[in-house]
């Protein structure tokens, strides 16, 4: 959902920003599609962060455990 948003706003702003600049349309499309592009991967590593974040504290946790099992 957030992403659909966030490539929704780069491709209007991308659009906005081709209509004042009076450059070819084929450049202003092909500026549009890489901001998109670069929004979505923006919002993959960031999933991906997220991920790995959860994978870290999980891993920690399990850690913390077989230390206390261990020390018994």
């Amino acid at each position: 959902m957030t992403k659909s948003i966030a490539l929704s706003l780069v491709l209007a702003a991308s659009l906005g920003l081709a209509a004042c600049s009076g450059g070819t349309a084929e450049n202003s499309a092909n500026n549009a599609a890489n901001s998109a592009e670069n929004a979505s991967n923006a919002a993959d590593n960031a999933m991906n962060a997220a991920l790995n974040a959860a994978d870290n504290a999980a891993n920690a946790a399990s850690n913390a455990t077989n230390n206390a099992a261990n020390a018994m």
